[in-house]
């Protein structure tokens, strides 16, 4: 088995060169071959002198440096679309993904399954965060199916033919375990031992998990579309049962004149009604426009490896490389 392990990184200088030796002290007992595909989401500190120094050293590291920050989900994207071998390997690059525990995602991933989770025996943030990350995955239930979306992890081994479901992924709004999802239904997950980050902070705070989330149900659900039609049903059935009782009263002779309260709830219950629809419908709208402007999902600005160790432009100078 050949393996690519695609590492994302941002503000990881002090922890790279230890993830790469400890990938090179475990990797080739359990592989015939691997590489290292170290991916730079624009970091403004040493993230990319680091990464770059590494794969002018070691042959089995590779180093893109992308031209600014596009997030997690696009700099892992660029690293499945980057790598050669025939299972790809993603993790985290501040050590909280423990490579010693890759090998068992490795031999989760036998001949009826293209897709393996690491599951964290233990939750390793603190409450808020864990909470924040339960409802991103209650989130992604919808497009990706309960079972799925419970085990979810930037932890995951996978047969590299997957990555064919992402040739038409473009645009600012990505998600790899949607696009893999697309691809299999042969999923498993596997206990693992996280360990604490040991430098810096993690960027995934309640706002941007929830951003996230915002981004899946939208972006990869018509869910909320659906919910609009429910939720006119339900005011129109409001409005139904108010008529009736309304018209109760002035039958039976107990109507009084109409107070500004009734009026004001009824006008405020439909308005936001009408407001909470138009939000959704514009979220589409919205989405729909950015991706006819043709924004790609991700630029590559260099890249550096053995062979080429002044870490050139992946591209003619001039000339970005612009990938779907």
């Amino acid at each position: 088995m050949f393996v690519s392990v695609v590492v994302p990184c941002y503000r990881s200088a002090r922890t790279l060169p230890s993830l790469v030796d400890r990938l090179a002290a475990v990797l080739p007992e359990v592989t015939a071959g691997y590489e290292v595909v170290l991916v730079v989401d624009g970091s403004p500190d040493r993230t990319w002198e680091v990464a770059a120094d590494l794969a002018r050293r070691r042959p089995e590291v590779r180093a893109i440096r992308l031209a600014r920050n596009y997030g997690q989900h696009h700099a892992t994207i660029a690293g499945v679309r980057a790598a050669v071998h025939e299972v790809i390997v993603t993790m985290d690059d501040d050590l909280q993904h423990p490579p010693e525990e890759v090998p068992r995602l490795l031999a989760a991933l036998t001949d009826d399954v293209d897709l393996v989770y690491g599951r964290p025996r233990e939750d390793e943030h603190g409450m808020a965060r864990n909470l924040s990350s339960h409802l991103l995955k209650i989130a992604l239930s919808g497009p990706l199916g309960a079972r799925s979306a419970r085990s979810i992890s930037a932890f995951r081994a996978f047969r590299a033919f997957l990555r064919s479901g992402l040739d038409g992924v473009t645009g600012p709004y990505v998600c790899l375990d949607i696009a893999l999802s697309w691809c299999t239904t042969r999923i498993e997950e596997v206990d693992v031992h996280m360990d604490q980050r040991t430098e810096g902070r993690s960027g995934y705070t309640l706002r941007a998990l929830l951003r996230q989330a915002v981004n899946v149900v939208v972006g990869y659900s018509s869910t909320p579309l659906r919910c609009v039609s429910y939720l006119g049903l339900l005011v129109g059935g409001f409005g139904v049962c108010l008529l009736t009782v309304l018209l109760w009263n002035y039958f039976a002779g107990r109507t009084t004149v109409a107070g500004f309260t009734s009026v004001a709830s009824m006008v405020a219950l439909f308005s936001s009604a009408q407001m909470l629809a138009i939000g959704i419908l514009g979220e589409y709208l919205g989405r729909l426009h950015s991706g006819g402007m043709g924004r790609p999902t991700y630029v590559v600005r260099a890249e550096a490896n053995r062979s080429d160790p002044a870490g050139e432009p992946a591209c003619p100078p001039g000339v970005l490389s612009q990938r779907p």
